[in-house]
């Protein structure tokens, strides 16, 4: 068994994908593991184990040479055990969508799901709430899109010349981040250099939280003034468009 979670560790396979790809829940996985030798498996479980990792017994874990190529076969047959497993628990609330929307969508629940479950910490949870804002903000600015299309170009995902979006400012904006993270990990910047700008990025988001306050702050006097001039006393689904409408005149008029 001392060779199975060795072979585990090289391939990065956590417990929790191999136990979606074995049926099994996690503690029942931990006890497999825990036995002295995969004979005492269920048979299931251990030919279903047998056949992700291409062997036929459980000695022949050991002559097992773990390179790019096997990693690669390894992970396709647990993406496509896992995913036949978990796909079923997901498209049913994904009708309406295409296959391609259902099958993308499929693939970022599981996965959320799947790095959610291996967090020990917070820093997952903490990670998906920004993830959460990023998405919340996506149409706020062509750049977060840039940002995406640059990370999966960086991490080998797509093709570096690929351009989904709009390709001169793709190009500029990936040759900006591609510099300023060059600068990042070749170590010469450092927390004294940038101190500067980076009190200029707090208050540059201080200035815009300002500008929000205040456009809230104006919307909030304009609905007081509509009401008013409208006679009614709140918003409800009845006067909606008529109050927004009045609104909207009240703000026209300090143009």
């Amino acid at each position: 068994m001392k060779n199975l979670n060795g072979l585990l560790n090289e391939l990065g396979i956590s417990k929790v994908r191999l136990a979606k790809y074995l049926g099994v829940s996690r503690q029942m996985l931990y006890n497999y593991l825990a036995l002295d030798s995969i004979k005492d498996w269920p048979k299931e479980k251990a030919t279903k184990l047998f056949s992700l990792l291409n062997v036929k017994e459980e000695k022949e874990l050991e002559s097992i040479n773990v390179d790019g190529s096997y990693i690669i076969e390894v992970e396709d047959r647990l993406n496509e055990g896992v995913k036949d497993s978990a796909d079923k628990e997901v498209l049913a609330d994904l009708n309406g969508f295409n296959k391609k929307e259902q099958e993308l969508l499929t693939d970022i629940i599981n996965l959320l799901k799947e790095k959610l479950q291996e967090d020990t910490t917070k820093n997952t949870y903490n990670a998906f709430v920004y993830l959460y804002h990023y998405l919340q903000s996506m149409e706020t600015s062509p750049e977060l899109k840039y940002i995406l299309a640059y990370m999966s170009k960086s991490m080998g995902f797509t093709d570096p010349m690929e351009f989904a979006f709009n390709k001169e400012q793709q190009f500029i904006f990936e040759s900006i981040l591609f510099s300023g993270l060059t600068l990042y990990n070749n170590g010469s910047a450092s927390k004294s250099k940038l101190a500067e700008s980076h009190k200029r990025f707090v208050q540059d988001i201080a200035h815009k939280n300002e500008e929000k306050l205040s456009r809230t702050q104006e919307l909030n006097t304009a609905k007081v003034q509509a009401l008013r001039e409208l006679g009614y006393t709140e918003i409800n689904e009845e006067n909606a468009k008529e109050v927004l409408e009045k609104i909207a005149e009240i703000q026209s008029r300090k143009v």
